[in-house]
């Protein structure tokens, strides 16, 4: 009798999906700590940490917000928000300004000093990223965006905040 052939294992495609992931979280987990290396070597991190420019770019985009509806958007929470208003506002980056909807909970603000330091910050972001990624399509880097977004947003639906 000959002996049975060898089969090869087949795994799920769940299987090789989650090892997909896991490679794919490992390799953003080095990115990150690279990029904050290289935004302490070119000021986009300052002495408050990588937070101050997430910070300012919200109340950019967005407008006067409170400290807890900052604090929502981050995975952090609102007393180091508070601290980093605190601190930004001591810089004169932002102020605090009366809510009309809430009388204790102010908003906070960008003041022209911090408008111009976000404009600077994001000026040189961009000039770091322009030197970045030259083989890569623009269509490829945003489908990269919406992966990393998606898986994001998995991760704090799975409690990652």
């Amino acid at each position: 009798m000959a002996p049975a052939p060898l089969r090869k294992k087949v795994r799920p495609a769940a299987s090789r999906n989650g090892e997909a992931i896991a490679d794919l979280m490992l390799e953003v987990a080095q990115f990150f700590f690279r990029l904050r290396a290289l935004g302490q070597k070119t000021g986009l991190i300052t002495n408050w940490g990588a937070g101050a420019f997430g910070f300012m770019r919200s109340l950019a985009l967005i407008g006067p917000l409170t400290v807890p509806q900052i604090a929502e958007m981050r995975p952090t929470s609102r007393q180091r928000m508070q601290r980093l208003a605190d601190e930004l506002a001591a810089e004169g980056l932002v102020e605090f300004i009366d809510n009309p909807r809430h009388r204790r909970s102010k908003l906070v603000r960008l003041t022209r000093k911090g408008n111009a330091r976000y404009r600077e910050m994001s000026a040189r972001l961009h000039e770091v990223a322009a030197t970045m990624g030259a083989d890569l399509s623009e269509p490829d880097i945003r489908r990269s965006i919406e992966i990393v977004r998606q898986l994001s947003e998995e991760t704090k639906d799975a409690g990652g905040d």
